[in-house]
């Protein structure tokens, strides 16, 4: 981390571009300013950026002494006007000094590197960024806060006190044996169950960061594509009364409750006539395969179809609701049986039921809104507990301490006190630009 590194930290062709500049070097961006700024750090001020005598932009600055800044370097921010030319004009005097176009990610990584954050807070920094619904931001904002440290934290700290107890044990067989192998199986089945509720619980954390799958299927005319619409609010998709109108996959994001969703609309399923209808057909039992929820649609104002009952059949072993459609009509028996939910894409009847039974179904909440929501976190975390299991199960002590060590071993590899290079490189290779 020897160079000075710079970097756009905001879209270009705005009214308005920051600009920032990061490391041992960064005071000497006053070098290109009409006025010094490091006598008086943290003070955004008007001046103006020169070079050779040239004006480049009129601009505000300020100057950010390290460590208390974002990478816990020495700081640079240059508030520029956002045009192409401008910005890259500015870019080239940095270039002047010596100072080099940052990586993806790189202030990030300094920050880390420079224990200014966590690994888990560093990885958060790109879900604030790409939050698209309220709960997902809350989400990554806890995550950045420390929300995962601190419950990654909470395990080692059981896992620290018994292998103590092993190492004792190893070492001082005669005094402590007897009471380590008591107290161990305890020990671990407390980390054990904290794990295993932090992987229950990312469900909701994977919904939060990369929204929820909802696939509305059902035979043909049966109103998916009236109830995708009265879900989203608009005319998204095309409504007729002819059967078979929806011949591909509609896929539109919203949100409900502040947690982000996909609505997929289906082809209706039947024996096709027409090849452009079996694809649409086959792509609708593929969207329903990956699916998070399955919306099952009957047409309640009709008695349940042969099609109705195959589907019934394909979709019962999955995260499904069924959904009579068309309640606003004459109703007609439905089997008892069937747990369904009344709904009507005319006149709004029921849709509050559904929209809460999909959450419900799919993301239970948790009081505190703290999920671990990155798909690297989870693996670390099952991981960890194929190694907790190991050493339950560990029939010498030596062998249960390498089990507990490997335990360790991923936690740090979440929060970054135990992680490769080259994954580190991977992780903020993702990043963009300027983050």
């Amino acid at each position: 981390m020897e160079d000075t590194i710079y970097a756009p930290s905001s879209a270009i062709g705005g009214a308005i571009a920051v600009i920032r500049v990061s490391g041992d070097q960064a005071r000497r961006v006053s070098e290109l300013l009409n006025r010094e700024l490091t006598r008086q750090p943290r003070k955004l001020t008007y001046v103006k950026l020169q070079q050779n005598g040239e004006l480049i932009d009129e601009c505000m600055a300020a100057f950010l002494p390290a460590p208390a800044t974002y990478t816990g370097e020495d700081m640079f921010e240059l508030n520029c006007h956002g045009g192409m030319q401008t910005i890259q004009r500015v870019l080239a005097a940095l270039g002047s000094l010596g100072f080099r176009p940052a990586e993806a990610g790189e202030f990030t990584k300094r920050a880390f590197l420079n224990g200014k954050m966590d690994l888990s807070a560093a990885e958060a920094v790109m879900d604030v960024i790409n939050a698209d619904a309220e709960k997902s931001l809350k989400a990554a904002l806890l995550q950045l806060q420390g929300s995962v440290r601190r419950e990654i934290e909470g395990v080692e700290s059981l896992l620290l006190d018994a292998l103590s107890g092993i190492d004792a044990a190893i070492d001082y067989p005669d005094e402590a044996e007897a009471d380590t192998l008591l107290a161990l199986p305890e020990s671990l089945e407390q980390a054990k169950c904290r794990v295993e509720t932090l992987i229950a619980e990312s469900r909701r954390g994977r919904v939060l960061r990369d929204g929820l799958r909802v696939a509305i299927v059902g035979r043909p005319n049966v109103g998916k594509s009236s109830l995708m619409n009265a879900l989203l609010g608009t005319d998204r998709a095309i409504v007729t009364a002819e059967a078979g109108t929806t011949r591909d996959l509609i896929d539109e994001k919203t949100s409900f409750q502040g947690v982000p969703v996909r609505l997929i609309d289906t082809a209706g399923i039947r024996e096709a006539d027409s090849e452009a209808e079996r694809i649409g057909v086959d792509r609708a039992r593929e969207a329903i395969q990956t699916a998070d929820v399955v919306c099952m649609v009957l047409d309640a104002s009709v008695p349940i179809t042969a099609e109705d009952e195959t589907l019934l059949r394909e979709t019962a072993g999955m995260t499904r609701l069924v959904l009579l459609n068309k309640c606003d009509l004459a109703q007609n028996d439905i089997p008892s049986t069937l747990e369904s939910i009344r709904v009507s894409a005319k006149t709004g009847e029921g849709l509050d039921e559904l929209i809460t039974a999909i959450l419900r179904l799919a993301a239970p909440e948790r009081g505190d809104g703290a999920y671990i929501t990155n798909e690297r976190h989870i693996r670390a975390l099952e991981h960890t507990l194929e190694s907790l299991n190991d050493a339950k199960r560990a029939d010498e002590l030596d062998c249960a301490a390498t089990d507990v060590k490997n335990a360790l071993h991923y936690l740090g590899s979440i929060t970054g006190t135990d992680v490769d290079a080259s994954v580190l490189d991977r992780i903020f290779e993702r990043f963009c630009v300027g983050k």
